[in-house]
């Protein structure tokens, strides 16, 4: 039996956005449904867009979003990050998702987890929050796997489908991770 990681995180390239954009299509119902980045129109030049946009965002020190892959195949199965940085605080927040046949065998937590350490170890946070509606529950389950404590449903935290929800906050400080 192999010990090798059946998935890698790592920053996205222009050449990931054909991949990046058949991950999302395999996707589109679900991810149409939870994030407001999708639509049912997504084309490939969205994905080329939404790259070079991670590029800026890396360039800038403002945010830090990865893809997941398949670590033998090289195939997007996902994205993952660390995102709404608060530098005085130091502070931000993790976000994940991944491709609908991927869900159900802890790719989100493998990339939560990277997330997590480019937070603390390289980003030099103190604290990371993960936000998660109150009816998604694979996303909570990702959160406690993690070891984050869930901390309060805060009221009109997340704005879902042109409405205010309440969400849950979950926090990680470093000594948190499992």
């Amino acid at each position: 039996m192999s010990d090798a990681p059946k998935y890698i995180v790592r920053r996205l390239e222009l050449s990931d956005a054909g991949a990046f954009y058949s991950a999302v299509r395999e996707s589109i119902d679900e991810l149409v449904y939870w994030m407001p980045w999708c639509s049912k129109d997504y084309t490939p030049l969205d994905a080329e867009n939404w790259i070079k946009t991670t590029m800026q965002l890396w360039a800038a020190d403002a945010e830090y979003p990865l893809g997941i892959f398949d670590a033998v195949s090289g195939a997007v199965i996902g994205g993952t990050g660390v995102n709404h940085i608060n530098r005085a605080y130091r502070i931000g927040n993790i976000g994940y998702w991944v491709s609908s046949q991927h869900t159900g065998q802890g790719v989100a937590r493998f990339a939560a987890h990277h997330s997590a350490l480019l937070g603390f170890s390289q980003l030099g946070l103190t604290r990371l929050e993960i936000v998660v509606l109150t009816h998604n529950k694979a996303s909570q389950r990702v959160a406690e796997s993690l070891g984050a404590k869930l901390e309060c449903e805060a009221r009109n935290r997340l704005y879902f489908q042109g409405k205010p929800h309440n969400a849950l906050v979950y926090s990680l400080v470093p000594g948190d991770l499992r």
